[in-house]
């Protein structure tokens, strides 16, 4: 028989080395013939690694540069650029500060000057400076808010986007007259590049009654200030941009299913698009697993069934967690008892919500275990403490800062 969990950690580290952005970026630089005068911003959880890779490609053509990532994923000095760390997924003073800098760095840019954009998962916190009357405090609030709602992705950046001088088109209008190429790894489903990183240069499809019913959805309570301030409208053309996607969930599915097949495995995508409630996802997988396991199907055994996407969590209690180990807890309950079967969920970044694990992994004896320590799993889902009780049984993935960021990775392991 298989040993599917080490074969579940194969297959979570060989995919997300599929999508680490150092080939993709050379690979899609090599296309484009660019010239001198460029200048670096690159911003989000891959900012350095892709950084990195664009400068030891185009060497002395890189006039100067900016790189703004999350707290320790920078990976040293890279020459000629500078490198900034700031909050995620709440935005700091150093977010700020980092801002503008590389504002200060493009805005008097000539037209035969070049921004090399590089974006990823993350850039929205990372990249920000709020519109005149709002605070860095307001946007902190604005954005918990919004993450605590259960709102998804898209929702969270069409707010945020009114309420900044970048996101929503706004930087591309500063560079202007030079040029921006944005190289992007996505972390939106669909990949919608006017949310991707909330868009900071890409014309912006949202408008402000598109915020007004996002406020209304979710009954957020905020000031008039901010109620004001939300009325600004975000740039709907743009001359000076293009724009290429480098990276996405498809690709890391596809590489799944490769390495899972080379292991041995019968294999399908059930969807790259995987947007419910944490919870909800979890049921809907264990209830997966049930139809392998009693009717030997979609799929005959041995099988991986690969998603993509990514789930959000509505936050009710205090407990420490992440949406993809909120999934694989969850679905634990549904697979309680059976043998030979294994789910695991991970961020491809290497962080799942405000915790040091990628996500979890859980097979047909977590229940029982976690039972055994006198755990309840209802009270901790209900409790959004899902970090605490997959530690307790070794049901954490932990990877550390993977230098990507292309949504969620969950599969099902049968055998």
């Amino acid at each position: 028989m298989k040993n599917l969990r080490e074969d579940a950690f194969r297959i979570i580290k060989s995919s997300i080395d599929s999508v680490l952005p150092e080939k993709a970026v050379q690979q899609e630089l090599e296309k484009m013939n660019l010239q001198d005068n460029i200048h670096i911003v690159a911003i989000g959880k891959a900012a350095w690694r892709m950084a990195k890779a664009a400068k030891n490609f185009l060497k002395e053509r890189v006039k100067d540069g900016i790189v703004i990532t999350k707290y320790g994923h920078s990976q040293g000095t890279i020459e000629s650029l500078q490198i900034y760390e700031a909050g995620h997924p709440i935005p700091d003073e150093n977010t700020i500060k980092s801002t503008k800098k590389a504002i200060a760095m493009v805005q008097n840019l000539r037209e035969d000057d070049v921004v090399l954009f590089l974006v990823s998962g993350g850039g929205s916190a990372l990249f920000e400076l709020p519109v005149e009357n709002v605070t860095l405090e307001d946007i902190k609030k604005v954005t918990d808010m919004l993450l605590k709602s259960g709102a998804n992705i898209v929702e969270i950046n069409t707010v945020r986007k009114h309420l900044s001088r970048v996101k929503g088109g706004n930087f591309a209008k500063l560079v202007e007259p030079a040029k921006i190429y944005s190289l992007v790894l996505s972390d939106v489903l669909g990949d919608r590049l006017d949310s991707i990183a909330s868009g900071p240069a890409y014309p912006d499809s949202t408008n402000t009654k598109d915020v007004e019913k996002i406020i209304k959805k979710y009954d957020l309570q905020l000031s008039e200030k901010i109620l004001r301030a939300l009325k600004n409208e975000t740039p709907k053309h743009l001359n000076n941009v293009e724009t290429r996607i480098i990276g996405s969930v498809t690709k890391v599915c596809e590489s799944a299913v490769r390495i899972a097949q080379h292991l041995g495995y019968n294999t399908m995508i059930l969807t790259t698009t995987l947007d419910c409630e944490a919870k909800e996802a979890g049921s809907f997988l264990a209830a997966i697993v049930r139809e392998e396991k009693e009717r030997e199907r979609p799929l005959n055994t041995p099988c991986a069934i690969i998603l993509g996407g990514e789930t959000v969590v509505h936050v009710r209690g205090n407990g420490k967690g992440g949406r993809n180990q909120e999934l694989v807890l969850s679905a634990a309950r549904g697979i309680k008892g059976y043998q030979e079967v294994l789910i695991a969920s991970v961020g491809t970044d290497g962080t799942d919500g405000p915790t040091d694990a990628a996500g979890g992994i859980v097979d047909g004896e977590t229940i029982n275990r976690l039972q055994e320590k006198g755990i309840d799993v209802e009270k901790v889902l209900n409790n959004n403490d899902s970090y605490h009780a997959l530690q307790s049984i070794d049901g954490l993935v932990i990877t550390g800062p993977t230098g990507t960021n292309v949504n969620d990775l969950t599969f099902i392991l049968c055998n």
